[in-house]
């Protein structure tokens, strides 16, 4: 497997189960949301499947969008080093690496 497939399954790992190997922030206008809508949200990131040339130029699957009732919604998965003080030396390896994966609405972008 190369470099970018691995990072992309990595990703995915931590997309689908909203923070596996990483963390999950959600922004404060997906926090204000009632539960039900928050869950529909995150089941929506959860389930992204459709990455392409326009976004996901990279092939690493860390950015999707999508509409939702309440507005557009971005979710982007980030790489720090494990204390989460620095970016990662090398996002493929998951003992150097802590991913964290945000969801928010496009307006707080």
């Amino acid at each position: 497997m190369d470099r970018t497939q691995q990072i992309a399954e990595l990703n995915d790992r931590c997309r689908q189960y909203l923070g596996a190997s990483g963390r999950l922030v959600v922004s404060s206008g997906i926090a204000s949301l009632d539960p039900d809508k928050q869950r529909r949200i995150l089941m929506r990131v959860q389930n992204h499947r459709r990455f392409d040339e326009g976004n996901d130029p990279y092939g690493e699957h860390d950015f999707g969008a999508f509409e939702s009732d309440d507005g557009r919604i971005f979710w982007k998965i980030d790489y720090y080093d494990p204390t989460l003080t620095y970016g990662s030396e090398d996002p493929a390896d998951p003992d150097k690496t802590l991913r964290v994966l945000t969801v928010m609405f496009g307006s707080e972008y």
